[in-house]
C-alpha cells in the first residue's frame, strides 16, 4: 500500500514532468512510441483539432512492447490513428527509433528527406515524460519551436489505466533520473530542478522505486 507521503512525492514528480504547454498549431506533430496507445489517440485528436497537418509516429519495439506491438510501436500507432479517422496521407511512420534521442533524430531526418519545412513541432508523449521529451528535443533540434502535449489525466487516473501503482512510481523516478544524468552526457538540455522535487525523487529512490533508473547513462536515453 502506498503511503500518503509517498503518494505526495509521486504527485510532485508527476506535476514537474508535465510542461503545462497550451496546444498550438505547429508544422508537424511527433508521437513518441511506447506501450501507451493513448499517445496515438491524443495525437489523432490534435490533428482533428487542426493543430497539425502532418503526423510522424516514431518507435521500434522494446521489452515492454514486443508482444503487444509486434509490428513496432510506430506502426501500431499509425493504425490506431487511421482507426480514429486520420487520413493515411497525413501520417508518416518512422520504425527504427529505440530511445527518445533516436525518436527525435530519425524523425527529423525523415522530414528532411521528404523536403518538409519544420518551424515548430507538437511533441506528444506519455504524461509523465513531457519534460524528458522536451529536454531531449531542445538539445537535438534546437532550431525548432517545441510544444508538448499528452493525454490530459491525473496521476490517479494514469495509475488506474496501468493497474500497477508501483510500476508507475518506478517510471516517474526513472523519468526524473534522466533529467539529472542525461544533460551530463549531452543527451538533453539542463533544466532547473526545484529543491522540493529533488527531495521527493531522493525519498522515492530510497524507498526502492528504482527499476527504471538509468543503469548505463552512456546508452540509456
Amino acid at each position: 500500500m502506498i503511503s500518503e507521503r509517498t503518494w505526495a512525492d509521486a504527485q510532485r514528480l508527476w506535476n514537474f514532468q508535465q510542461m503545462g504547454h497550451e496546444p498550438l498549431p505547429c508544422s508537424v506533430g511527433i508521437g513518441l512510441g511506447s506501450h501507451d496507445l493513448g499517445v496515438a489517440d491524443t495525437t489523432a485528436g490534435l490533428y482533428h483539432q487542426g493543430m497539425v497537418p502532418l503526423i510522424v509516429f516514431t518507435g521500434a519495439t522494446s521489452a515492454t512492447t514486443r508482444e503487444r506491438m509486434p509490428l513496432g510501436e510506430a506502426e501500431h500507432y499509425c493504425r490506431r490513428a487511421l482507426e480514429r479517422g486520420v487520413p493515411a496521407d497525413a501520417v508518416l511512420v518512422q520504425p527504427r527509433a529505440r530511445n527518445t534521442g533516436e525518436n527525435i533524430r530519425f524523425s527529423r531526418a525523415l522530414l528532411t528527406e521528404r523536403h518538409i519545412d519544420v518551424a515548430s513541432v507538437l511533441l506528444v508523449s506519455k504524461p509523465y515524460e513531457e519534460r524528458r521529451a522536451y529536454a531531449t528535443a531542445r538539445k537535438l533540434w534546437p532550431e525548432a519551436d517545441w510544444v508538448c502535449a499528452s493525454t490530459p489525466m491525473t496521476l490517479g487516473e494514469y495509475v488506474a489505466s496501468i493497474g500497477d501503482e508501483r510500476l508507475v512510481l518506478d517510471m516517474l523516478v526513472g523519468a526524473q533520473h534522466r533529467l539529472v544524468v542525461h544533460p551530463e552526457r549531452g543527451f538533453m538540455i539542463t533544466q532547473d530542478v526545484p529543491a522540493a522535487v529533488a527531495a521527493s525523487f531522493d525519498r522515492l529512490r530510497a524507498q526502492g522505486f528504482t527499476s527504471r533508473l538509468v543503469q548505463d547513462p552512456a546508452t540509456s536515453r
